[in-house]
């Protein structure tokens, strides 16, 4: 008896140590990338290479990345497009421009990469001035329209040279996607990985979903994570949020948001302040959750309604100004609101 008793301390204790290696397995870093924050959770169970190795290759994915669809390098291919310089679109520009074409289409024009000289105009570019007019708007209109672009052998041809892409509605969901590709290269099967509030996991963590925070839409709620209304419990599945209240700025008493509304030209303004949108691929969540800003509450909940392959969690404003959240019905059993 003394003897199966100590068999089955030790075969205990052999669990319990199984365990603690499990959860040893999972290795994270993080650091910065866009311009944002970047940070990655992934199980290394053969422990085959360092989380130190293993970000000096992410690092090297998105320097690549960033050289072909950044902004904010005067060197990267899509600002060389935009000056009309020669420029000769690598994997990723072609990828993201087909991705931006199906969610242009996807979302009846909401989502427009061609929005470029509009952003740049209220001072959402990158050297963040402002030169907007009313007096321009029009002709700042004539200039979007993804009609007024497309791929032809392999360069991007426009119909007209003032024509800008600015793909920074889409950019981040797309990065985190080819990072999960490259994960999946490596063999790994469970992973979180978030760039700038855009998420992809692939499995679970020790048998459980992963839980990913919704950050509560207060103007002066600038730290992720510091303030959340909700936490969503996810598996093998992306997310991604768009809101106003983080990069926006007040001129003359009225709110400007940096998301502009390709058919006013205006910054939009409605009830939604927040939109996070679950979908197979980080990319179209990105991009749709921008759209869904420019359509508003009522439009996304529509929108949503006709296409079951997303889910939405959506913050808004009443008339009174108070918060109030619409979840879609399949999402209701993994979300736990904190508010």
């Amino acid at each position: 008896m003394k003897k199966n008793l100590t068999g089955s301390v030790i075969l205990l204790l052999l669990i319990s140590l199984s365990c603690k290696e499990k959860e040893i397995a999972f290795s994270a870093f993080n650091g910065f990338t866009q311009g944002t924050t970047y940070s990655i959770t992934y199980e290394n169970p053969d422990n085959n290479i360092s989380p130190e190795e293993l970000q000096l290759m992410v690092e090297s994915v998105l320097y690549n990345f960033d050289m072909s669809l950044s902004l904010y390098r005067d060197s990267s291919i899509v600002s060389k497009i935009n000056r009309n310089e020669h420029a000769v679109p690598d994997t990723f520009f072609l990828d993201v421009f087909s991705k931006s074409k199906e969610v242009w289409e996807l979302t009846g024009g909401a989502f427009d990469i061609t929005v470029g000289p509009l952003v740049k105009a209220y001072g959402f570019g990158p050297d963040e001035s402002r030169d907007f007019r009313e007096s321009d708007r029009d002709s700042l209109l004539a200039l979007v329209g993804m009609e007024k672009v497309d791929i032809i052998d392999g360069m991007l041809v426009k119909t007209d040279p003032r024509v800008s892409l600015d793909f920074n509605a889409i950019a981040q969901g797309y990065s985190v996607d080819v990072i999960a590709r490259f994960f999946d290269g490596l063999g790994l099967t469970r992973y979180l990985i978030e760039i700038g509030g855009e998420v992809r996991v692939r499995g679970d963590r020790n048998g459980r979903d992963w839980r990913i925070g919704i950050d509560r839409p207060e103007d002066n709620n600038m730290i992720s994570g510091q303030e959340l209304q909700a936490i969503i419990n996810m598996k093998d599945r992306s997310l991604a949020t768009s809101g106003n209240y983080r990069k926006f700025y007040i001129e003359n008493g009225i709110k400007y948001s940096h998301t502009i509304d390709p058919e006013t030209g205006y910054p939009a303004r409605n009830q939604l302040l927040s939109a996070t949108i679950l979908a197979g691929d980080a990319a179209t969540a990105d991009g749709v959750a921008t759209a869904c800003m420019v359509m508003g509450k009522d439009k996304t909940i529509e929108f949503l309604s006709d296409h079951p392959g997303f889910e939405g969690f959506l913050i808004y404003s009443d008339d009174s100004g108070n918060f109030r959240t619409w979840i879609s019905e399949s999402l209701k059993k993994n979300i736990s609101e904190t508010n």
